[in-house]
């Protein structure tokens, strides 16, 4: 069994991050699968809950800075026309990156709510004050430092009491407080080292540290967890503006081309000539761009083309939707 403390700066720095998914669903896996354990210091859910209002408006605040650095390099570069392209276009993720912001932070708060509590006792409570009085780390700034003294008292308290075959860890991104001052923050503090022999006690210094650990521990079976949910992040990437409208005009030429076939007579003797010319023309331009074959799909009598012209007016009313008409708006 692999036992995990997590420290509030490590969890916030897993929720900052745009990949944060790669980590936060392996994790859950395998403490399902009763192979891992995370140890919750109640101190580590109320600093969480404190900060975590701030740490979600700095997702979006993050992707905003790289948006305007990005903008003064486009008019460094670009001229005006394509530079207001692109601001529009901009403009339409900034409202999908303000929703997605959140998601990693509700699936940590759900990890934290649902791992091991370990309430620190009183000798714990003594001896994270003790740290106080002599100066040693985390009391090493001028700030206080006695959340992180409870955490790494609570973390000492349960590897106390460990079984020989478990590995314990401490994963931080703290290195201000918990890590080597000035040099190499993948090693604890001095005052710390004692609590970490590198076998049974590691010290963990972010994400990345705690990648290398379930790389160690769990080798192939939590790469492929992590690996499918790196592919399903590249791939759920939010369409653009542009990718919307040119889906929107490809499918309103569909719905219109099934509606003009089955419902308009160009035969009809009332109809003009220059008419008739000008939907022959509007025909064979969609059939050339989407293919004769593919637009027949949706016309006939039978049960399958009805499906099939009922699924493209489906489309057509979404993506109208999703640009701002109201739901079922299939004029064409």
């Amino acid at each position: 069994m692999l036992r995990l403390l997590i420290d509030t700066s490590a969890w916030l720095d897993l929720a900052g991050r745009r990949t944060g998914q790669q980590w936060i669903v392996p994790l859950r896996v395998l403490k399902y699968q009763g192979r891992l354990e995370l140890l919750i210091p109640p101190v580590v859910i109320e600093e969480f809950d404190r900060n975590r209002v701030r740490s979600e408006a700095a997702v979006t605040t993050s992707v905003l800075d790289r948006l305007r650095q990005l903008r003064r390099e486009l008019r460094e570069y670009a001229d005006e026309k394509h530079e207001q392209m692109w601001l529009a276009e901009t403009a339409q993720h900034i409202p999908l990156v303000n929703a997605m912001a959140p998601q990693n932070h509700r699936e940590i708060d759900e990890l934290l709510r649902s791992g091991t509590m370990v309430e620190p006792t009183d000798l714990e409570y003594a001896r994270a004050v003790q740290r106080g009085l002599d100066k040693r780390a985390p009391f090493t700034a001028e700030k206080n430092s006695t959340a992180d003294a409870l955490i790494i008292e609570t973390y000492a308290g349960q590897l106390a009491v460990a079984d020989t075959d478990d590995v314990y860890a401490f994963v931080t991104s703290n290195h201000k407080d918990f890590s080597l001052p000035n040099r190499d923050h993948r090693l604890p503090h001095p005052d710390l080292a004692d609590l970490f022999d590198g076998a049974r006690s590691r010290y963990i210094y972010q994400v990345e540290g705690l990648h290398e650990l379930l790389v160690d521990q769990f080798g192939d079976e939590y790469l492929e967890e992590y690996h499918e949910v790196e592919f399903l992040i590249d791939d759920e990437e939010p369409r653009t503006l542009a990718e919307i409208i040119e889906a929107e005009e490809e499918y309103f030429d569909r719905v219109k081309y099934v509606r003009d076939y089955v419902c308009w007579n160009e035969d009809d003797p009332g109809t003009a000539e220059d008419l008739r010319a000008r939907t022959r023309a509007v025909r064979e331009q969609v059939e050339a761009k989407y293919g004769r074959e593919t637009l027949h799909k949706a016309i006939g009598p039978g049960h399958e083309e009805a499906w099939q012209y009922g699924y493209i007016s489906g489309k057509l009313a979404t993506l109208r939707w999703v640009l701002g008409t109201e739901w079922d708006f299939l004029d064409t």
